[in-house]
């Protein structure tokens, strides 16, 4: 039996969880009993659990198949030594916090965009897990909407509207919103967009979801201009703070969340100050709902 213990932080999601140590292999029990409380609060806090780089990947890698993401894009050189470890720092590969300008900074305020990780892949990113090494003196909260919640509340006209409709998930939309076009033709194919619903069933809890964010890019079979203003409707819609969980980071936290179910971001810091956070994320496939159930 696992001794699993959930403390919620928000009305509609996001809870504090305590009871399991991390840092060691999962019991069978353990995955089921963390599964089933993802399934209801989406969101997962762990608090003062210092892990190595190597407990993280064993860790993520109880609920599946590891996903490396934009890397498929950027191959750009790793400070971290393994690829399966996405580096949300400010720091360059060197060991050094980077420039103003460099492409790290460049990823960090895409991060500043919500967003759910991958939703522009298929298989999308199932489980994400963000464990804590250095925090700022100030900022870089991280901040979670429940997509559960956004669609409960959607008025009958605008659920009418988008029923059946889908939107295309572009990787480098984010990229291209904040002014760095420097991809080539090759980058941008590849990864191909994905189209998900906008009204999506999340599978753990067959639950509707507005499946938004803002790697969606247009909304299938309409205008361009149309399709975008809908879209950053439905996203304002979606965040609004009764939908929102702010969390504040200590070193040695792991906040794991289902990109399925919610949308994230990350806050504004001094970014010549080092802030260091590794990020590992599942795969939405049906070994690791398997594997996980």
């Amino acid at each position: 039996m696992s001794s699993l213990h959930l403390q919620p932080l928000h009305p509609h999601f996001a809870a504090e969880a305590s009871g399991i140590d991390l840092a060691q292999p999962l019991a069978d029990a353990d995955v089921r009993a963390i599964n089933a409380a993802m399934n209801r609060y989406a969101v997962l806090v762990w608090r003062g659990q210092p892990l190595t780089a190597q407990q993280q990947l064993r860790l993520c890698g109880s609920f599946g198949p590891l996903d490396i993401g934009l890397k498929r894009v950027f191959k750009r050189p790793e400070r971290l030594e393994d690829e399966r470890l996405i580096d949300i720092s400010n720091v360059d590969a060197q060991g050094q916090v980077a420039r103003r300008d460099s492409p790290k900074n460049l990823s960090n305020f895409a991060n500043q965009l919500w967003h759910s990780d991958s939703s522009f892949m298929n298989p999308r990113a199932a489980y994400s897990m963000l464990h804590s090494v250095i925090n700022p003196s100030w900022g870089g909260e991280t901040e979670f909407a429940d997509l559960r919640a956004a669609h409960d509340a959607l008025d009958a006209r605008m659920r009418n509207t988008i029923a059946g409709l889908s939107a295309e998930h572009f990787a480098l939309h984010t990229r291209l919103l904040l002014g760095d076009e420097a991809y080539t033709d090759a980058q941008k194919k590849e990864i191909p967009p994905a189209i998900w619903p906008l009204i999506d069933t999340h599978p753990g809890s067959g639950r509707k979801v507005l499946f938004v964010g803002v790697h969606a890019r247009q909304i299938v079979g309409w205008p361009t201009a149309e399709s975008r203003m809908l879209l950053l409707d439905l996203l304002e819609h979606a965040t609004q703070r009764e939908f929102v969980y702010r969390h504040e980071w200590q070193v040695g936290d792991t906040v794991m969340w289902d990109n399925r179910a919610t949308l994230h971001r990350g806050r504004r810091y001094d970014i010549a100050e080092r802030r260091e956070l590794r990020r590992t994320t599942v795969n939405d496939t049906p070994e690791a709902m398997l594997q996980a159930a």
